[in-house]
């Protein structure tokens, strides 16, 4: 099993297979105040997104465009891209899984919010796992609190890396967090979503060492631009 992750800061990452390269939730400089790279820099086969806000779906059209990735969202998400004349979104919904040509997504019960950035009726928010054609299994927790059915992720096998939220005010906080990682059978977390602006700062390192104390579970805490390799 073989991939690797870099994260761009907030909650956004690029994931390369080794033949794809798989953009989440991209929100680039300059409205992300921490991200290392502008928009224009990124590059991607697919777009992933897990729900409406803003500082999610940004920068997924002109993204799109530029590179002529796919969009993988839900039906509403879809819907006002399709608006907006964006034509290349594959729709889902939750608990909904299709096969696509780096392997399979399903997406995941997230507790959240999804406005899109104009008002409009974003759907539900989500999570995304996804399966890998080399058999790696990574879960993008997107935006939630804490849920019971993180549970059922790790009761069919776990996963090798598990993405989750720790800035606490919007997301769960560091303490969930932990739960979460241990809910979803992950054999190695990286947390996101915190340090972006004050309202959300959290230390990181703290959360890691209180994982591994609590879990056994190794995290890795990168900063904007840093990349994982599994």
């Amino acid at each position: 099993m073989s991939f690797s992750l870099t994260w761009h800061g907030h909650a956004t990452f690029t994931l390369y297979t080794g033949e794809h390269k798989l953009v989440i939730d991209p929100f680039f400089k300059p409205n992300n105040p921490v991200a290392d790279i502008d928009a224009g820099q990124a590059e991607a086969d697919f777009i992933l997104l897990t729900h409406g806000h803003g500082d999610h779906v940004a920068d997924a059209a002109g993204l799109a465009e530029r590179t002529g990735a796919t969009i993988i969202c839900n039906f509403e998400i879809q819907q006002w891209f399709e608006a907006q004349g964006v034509e290349n979104v594959h729709p889902l919904h939750i608990g909904g899984g299709n096969n696509f040509d780096f392997g399979h997504l399903k997406l995941t019960i997230a507790h959240h919010g999804s406005m899109l950035p104009d008002g409009t009726n974003g759907g539900n928010p989500a999570g995304l796992l996804i399966a890998l054609k080399d058999g790696s299994r990574i879960y993008f927790a997107g935006d939630t609190a804490l849920t019971y059915d993180m549970k059922l992720i790790g009761e069919a096998g776990g996963v090798d890396l598990a993405v989750l939220p720790i800035g606490d005010n919007f997301t769960m906080g560091p303490h969930d967090a932990i739960t979460a990682a241990r809910f979803c059978g992950a054999h190695h977390v990286i947390p996101c979503h915190y340090n972006t602006w004050p309202i959300i700062e959290q230390d990181g390192a703290g959360f890691a060492d209180k994982l591994k104390t609590t879990h056994d579970i190794d995290a890795t805490i990168l900063a904007p631009g840093q990349r994982y390799y599994s």
